[in-house]
């Protein structure tokens, strides 16, 4: 499964956006972890086992 790691430094709208939120992950466009993600959560999340 593809993901997209995006640095926010120097973006000022993602800053505004996210900054509070690091570490932050979103799937298909939908906020699912902020501050810590969960491994067994995660893979769940994306339909797999770990």
């Amino acid at each position: 499964m593809a993901y997209e790691a995006v640095d926010i430094t120097g973006d000022d709208e993602l800053e505004g956006r996210y900054r509070e939120w690091l570490p932050v992950v979103e799937i298909d466009g939908q906020r699912a972890f902020v501050y810590y993600v969960d491994e067994a959560s995660l893979l769940r999340k994306l339909g797999r086992k770990r």
